[in-house]
Parts: structure tokens; C-alpha cells; sequence
């Protein structure tokens, strides 16, 4: 059993006869839980990474990942993924696509987007592959 699940019996109580779980709820739901996150699509998402400087838009080319705008090109070894998020099409489970945050050993920052699953890019996968990828545990701040 992991941890999680482990964790999440402890806070269940049960009865003495075991036949009925106590609910720990607190029914106190006072407002709607239906506000928009950054993190709902795509295009939200760039936008959100720009503010924190994520400004250059990179695709994989020759073996390399090439900033669109600075044309500098990278080895795998100086690129560094520190974030990444998937998004499934609205009405096409299958529409999926990855957003890679990256950083550049001379402190560039953009973002790497691919197709997820079938319809991804062969090179940029394989490109990725030899990215060191660190998920930054505490988001974008």
C-alpha cells in the first residue's frame, strides 16, 4: 500500500463494528469552486510563463533546439526543462499536446510545445530525451 493511500486511511475512522466509515467532512462549502485556473489551456499557460520570463519560443531542428526569435541553437546538454504541463483537446482526448519551460545554460527562457502521444514529433521526443527535466515542485514562482 503506498503512502498516499496509507495517509488517506488514517484520517478515515471507523466504527467499532467496522461495518460503517465516520465521515470527516465539514459540509461547509460556502462559495462556488468554479473559477478559472492559469492552468486550463494552453494559450493561458504560455501567458502565465511569460510573466516569469519565459519569453522565447524554441523547436527542435537538426539535433538541436533552436530559439525561433534569437536563433541560437542548443545542445541537450545546455538546456535544462524545469517545468512541463499537458493539455488534452477540448473535444478530442486524442488532441494532446506538451509544454516544455526551459532554460538555457546563458539564462535563456522559453518554451518547447510538441504533440503528446501518437502525433508527436519524433525528433523533438528524441531531442527531449537528453534534457535534463526538473519539475519544479512549488510551481512557477
Amino acid at each position: 500500500m503506498g503512502i498516499l493511500n496509507r495517509s488517506c486511511m488514517e484520517q478515515n475512522q471507523y466504527n467499532p463494528d467496522n461495518q460503517h466509515e465516520v465521515d470527516n467532512r465539514t459540509d461547509k462549502y460556502d462559495e462556488a469552486n468554479d473559477r478559472q485556473t492559469f492552468m486550463t489551456d494552453l494559450e493561458k499557460v504560455q501567458s502565465n510563463l511569460e510573466k516569469y520570463g519565459y519569453t522565447e519560443q524554441f523547436r527542435v531542428e537538426k539535433g538541436k533546439l533552436v530559439g525561433i526569435e534569437s536563433k541560437k541553437s542548443y545542445k541537450p546538454k545546455d538546456v535544462r526543462a524545469v517545468n512541463f504541463y499537458r493539455f488534452e483537446g477540448i473535444s478530442d482526448p486524442d488532441d494532446m499536446s506538451i509544454m516544455y519551460a526551459i532554460e538555457t545554460s546563458d539564462g535563456c527562457k522559453g518554451t518547447l510545445t510538441d504533440a503528446y502521444g501518437r502525433f508527436s514529433d519524433d525528433e523533438t521526443g528524441d531531442f527531449m530525451k537528453k534534457v535534463e527535466i526538473e519539475k519544479k515542485a512549488g510551481g512557477m514562482e
